[in-house]
C-alpha cells in the first residue's frame, strides 16, 4: 500500500467500489454499531434527475469516498459522473461523458455502470470512468474536468485497440476499473452469442498518459499457454471469456485478481471443443506485466452461462493452524472456492465429479465438473419435484402441472431442445454483488439467490450459420408470478472461511402481500451486496421490497431496517467526515428486477445531537 493510500485509510474513506483494493468491503468504523444503529436516520438525499421508468433505468453504483467527496455515477444506461459533498449531498461537479459522444452508442450489457475508480499520487488525483460504449475518461477529482494529458483530451477510445473487423461490435466497461500504482486495469463486457464478437481481454493503461501497458488474452492463441483447450482457430472473434465484474488487487504482492465469464456462445459449444481456458477462471496476473501467475477453472466447457460474476476477494485466513494469504471466489453455481493466493491451490478439498453428458448433436460437454467439499453451497444445486413451491395448494398444483412438460435435474444437467429448470439460475447463487470479508473473524458475508429459470435450445433452419439458438432465460414462476421453488428465495449467509462452514444463515427480503396472508418471510431475489463493519454490523439493500437493512454480524439478527424510496440494487458504502460516520446507498430500482425506477442516493447517520 502506498503512503497516499495509507493516509486515505487513516481518513476512514471508501477508497474503491469494493472498499479497499483487495475487495474486502470491511470498514474499521464503529460509531454506528449494534447499540446505536436503531437511531440511524437519513440525513441527505441526492436526486440524479435522469431516471426514465419507461427504460427501466437503474443505479448499481457503489460510491467512492475520499477527502470528504463522494464520487458516483447516475442512472444507467448513460450515466454521468458526479462529485458530492459526502456530509451534505451537495453537488460539487457533474460530468456528462455522452455530451460529445456518439449519437447512438452501442452499449455493452444494456449500458449498466457499477462505479468509478480513484487514483492519486498525493499531488494530483483522478477519477477513472469506463463507459459501456468502449471509452475510458480521466477526470480531475477536484474539478471534474478531463485530464488533457490522458489519451486524446482526457478520453481513450478503447475500440482502437481491437482488430478492425470487431471494432463496431458490443464492447465496453460495466464495472469500475481497478488501480495499481500508476496503472488502471479494465475488464470488459462483450458479446456472448455466436461469433463474431469482440475479445474479453483484460487490459491495463498508464493512468497519466493512457498508453496501454499490458494486455492479457483470455482466449489463448496458437502457441500460447492454454491453446490446447480450444480448436486451432477457436480464438477467432471469440466472445465471452471476459472479466466483466472488474478486478481486485493484492497491492502488497502486486497481483491482479480476476474472474472470467463463460465462453461464447453461452449455451452451445460444438465449435469450441475442450475445456476452454480461460473461460470461467480465477486468474492471478502480475500487476506490472499482465503475465499469468496461475489460474483455476471453476466450470469446464461452460454450457450454462455460469460466469464467475464477481472479482476474487483477497483475504487472510487461519487454515490448519497457520495464517494463509488466500482469495475467495463466489460463483453463480452457489460455490465459494477458497484458494491460496500465491499458488491457486484450493485450501479445502475440491472433488471432480461426473456430470450428465449432452445429447445435442455436435456437442462435446465435459464429463466432469469441480465441486468444493467446503464451504457448503450457498444455494440449492438443482431442481426436482420435491422442490416445488408450497406457499399455497393452488400454486403448488400449478407448478406440478407445468413440470409435466419441463425437465428437471441436478446442477450441470445438460441443456437440449426441451425446456429444463435451472437452479441456481442465471443470477446465481452469488450475483455480481459478491461478498464482504471481516479480517477480524475470518467470516465472509454474501447474499444468495434461489430463483429457478427455464431454458432450452431451439434448432435453427437447415443451412443456418449456427445450428442452435437459445430461448429466453425466463424465471420459472407460479400462476401469481412467485418463484416456483419452495422458499426461501433469498438468503444472507455468513461463511466461516477458517472452518469452511456456515456461521449463520437468515432469510433476506419479503413480499408484504404474502406476509399479510400469514406466510413467514420468503426472501426475494437480490442484486446488490453486503458491507461489514467493526461496529458489528452487516449492511445490505438489494431486495425487491426496497428495504435497507443492518444485521448483527455475529448472529444474523436483524437490528434495523428502512424502506428506501426505490429498491437499492447496489452495494452500500460507509465513511466518516468530521467525526461523523455515514452509510450511503443508491436507490435506483428498475433494472433486471423490474421494480419502479428511481434516481436517489441516500445517506444515513446518527442524530448529530446524540
Amino acid at each position: 500500500m502506498s503512503e497516499r493510500e495509507a493516509a486515505i485509510g487513516a481518513a476512514r474513506d471508501w477508497l474503491s467500489v469494493n472498499g479497499d483494493r483487495g475487495g474486502t468491503r470491511y470498514s474499521t468504523l464503529g460509531q454506528i454499531n449494534r447499540k446505536t444503529v436503531r437511531e440511524l436516520r437519513p440525513v441527505w438525499t441526492y436526486h440524479t434527475g435522469d431516471a426514465d421508468p419507461a427504460r427501466m433505468t437503474n443505479i448499481e453504483c457503489t460510491p467512492v469516498v475520499v477527502d470528504g467527496l463522494l464520487y458516483a455515477t447516475t442512472c444507467s444506461p448513460t450515466p454521468d459522473v458526479v462529485a458530492l459533498e459526502a456530509a451534505t449531498g451537495i453537488q460539487r461537479w457533474r460530468f456528462d461523458p455522452w455530451k460529445d459522444g456518439p449519437e447512438r452508442p452501442l452499449l455493452a450489457s444494456g449500458g449498466v455502470n457499477r462505479g468509478v475508480a480513484y487514483w492519486s499520487d498525493g499531488r494530483e488525483s483522478r477519477i477513472l470512468h469506463g463507459t459501456s460504449d468502449g471509452r475510458l475518461f480521466s477526470l480531475d477529482a477536484r474539478t471534474g474536468r478531463p485530464d488533457e494529458r490522458f489519451g486524446r483530451g482526457g478520453v481513450l477510445d478503447l475500440r482502437e485497440g481491437l482488430e478492425p473487423e470487431v471494432r463496431a461490435l458490443s464492447y465496453g466497461c460495466t464495472s469500475a476499473p481497478a488501480i495499481f500504482e500508476d496503472t488502471v486495469i479494465l475488464g470488459f463486457s462483450n458479446g456472448e452469442g455466436p461469433s463474431p464478437n469482440a475479445p474479453g481481454d483484460v487490459r491495463a493503461f498508464n493512468v497519466r498518459t493512457g498508453k496501454e501497458v499490458w494486455r492479457f488474452r483470455t482466449v489463448p492463441r496458437p502457441g500460447e499457454f492454454g491453446a490446447e483447450t480450444w480448436p486451432a482457430d477457436g480464438w477467432r472473434q471469440r466472445g465471452g471469456c471476459n472479466n466483466w465484474p472488474g478486478a481486485n488487487v493484492d497491492v502488497r504482492n502486486g497481483i491482479v485478481l480476476v474472474a472470467t465469464g463463460s465462453p461464447a456462445f453461452d449455451f452451445y459449444g460444438a465449435d469450441r471443443k475442450g475445456d476452454n481456458l480461460f473461460g470461467n477462471c480465477v486468474l492471478a496476473l502480475d500487476a506490472r506485466t499482465g503475465k499469468r501467475l496461475w489460474h483455476y477453472q471453476t466450470v469446464k466447457h461452460d454450457l450454462w452461462d455460469y460466469d464467475n460474476p464477481t472479482p476474487p476477494i483477497a483475504c487472510t485466513v487461519t487454515h490448519k493452524g497457520k495464517r494463509v494469504e488466500a482469495l475467495a471466489q463466489l460463483t453463480k453455481t452457489g460455490f465459494c472456492f477458497l484458494l491460496d493466493r500465491r499458488t491457486g491451490k484450493p485450501l479445502f478439498e475440491v472433488e471432480e465429479r461426473p456430470v450428465p453428458l449432452s445429447t445435442v448433436p455436435g456437442e462435446a460437454s465435459s464429463p466432469v465438473q469441480v465441486f468444493p467439499v467446503k464451504p457448503p453451497p450457498i444455494s440449492r444445486q438443482g431442481f426436482g419435484p420435491e422442490d416445488v413451491t408450497d406457499i399455497a395448494p393452488a400454486n403448488r398444483e400449478f407448478v406440478r402441472k407445468r413440470l409435466e412438460t419441463v425437465r428437471t435435474g441436478p446442477l450441470f444437467a445438460p441443456t437440449d431442445t426441451q425446456l429444463i429448470v435451472r437452479l441456481p439460475g442465471f443470477h446465481g447463487g452469488a450475483s455480481w454483488a459478491g461478498g464482504s470479508f471481516d479480517p477480524t473473524t475470518g467470516r465472509l458475508y454474501v447474499n444468495s439467490n434461489d430463483i429457478p429459470r427455464v431454458h432450452s435450445l431451439i434448432k435453427n433452419a437447415e443451412g443456418s450459420r449456427v445450428p442452435y439458438r437459445s430461448t429466453s432465460l425466463d424465471r420459472f414462476v407460479d400462476q401469481e408470478g412467485y418463484p416456483a421453488v419452495k422458499p426461501p428465495w433469498g438468503n444472507l449467509i455468513a461463511i466461516d472461511l477458517n472452518k469452511g462452514s456456515f456461521a449463520w444463515r437468515t432469510v433476506l427480503g419479503e413480499y408484504p402481500e404474502l406476509i399479510a396472508r400469514g406466510l413467514p418471510p420468503t426472501g426475494t431475489e437480490s442484486l446488490g451486496g453486503t458491507i461489514v463493519t467493526a461496529g458489528g454490523l452487516v449492511f445490505i439493500g438489494g431486495t425487491k421490497d426496497a428495504k435497507f437493512r443492518a444485521f448483527d454480524k455475529s448472529t444474523g439478527k436483524l437490528l434495523w431496517e428502512y424502506r428506501l424510496p426505490h429498491a437499492g440494487y447496489a452495494t452500500p458504502c460507509t465513511y466518516m467526515v468530521n467525526g461523523r460516520q455515514y452509510v450511503a446507498i443508491a436507490a435506483g430500482g428498475g433494472g433486471k428486477l423490474a421494480t419502479p425506477s428511481g434516481d436517489e442516493y441516500v445517506a444515513f447517520a446518527l442524530p448529530s445531537d446524540r
